[in-house]
């Protein structure tokens, strides 16, 4: 019998900047990668020997231009896609410096924690909604 091919395991961060009224940013994904056109929390891959804080600080720094002051993790979550499996630490975020702008052509936008189930968000981001919504 055939063994099935194991899956490739990736270990990410992913950010949920809130803002003053509360409302969290969401990016979409870029064309030219995987899952493009749905929208996540931005983030992305830790390299080796990185901390996942220390990993998301400098993705959001090379990603939207912000410099995180404050972050807490709020959970990590597992989800396996049809050619991956990935491990996601999200982190809340209140406090960071410079406004999020997009430094690799993708949208940002602003939204309310109750407005995320509207959106078009990565599976792997969904459990984060009903997470978001008790705080």
């Amino acid at each position: 019998m055939p063994r099935e091919p194991e899956l490739k395991q990736l270990e990410v961060v992913a950010g949920i900047l809130r803002n003053g009224e509360g409302s969290v940013l969401i990016t979409e994904r870029m064309e030219d990668g995987p899952l493009h056109g749905l929208w996540e929390f931005p983030g992305g891959k830790i390299d080796t020997d990185e901390e996942p804080a220390a990993a998301l600080i400098r993705e959001l720094r090379e990603e939207i231009g912000v410099e995180v002051t404050a972050l807490a993790e709020l959970v990590r979550l597992e989800h396996e896609y049809p050619d991956r499996s990935v491990a996601i630490h999200f982190f809340l975020i209140d406090a960071w410096r410079g406004d999020p702008e997009s430094r690799e052509g993708q949208r940002l936008k602003w939204v309310s924690p109750a407005g995320l189930a509207d959106e078009n968000l990565l599976p792997a981001d969904l459990p984060v909604i009903e997470l978001l919504e008790r705080r």
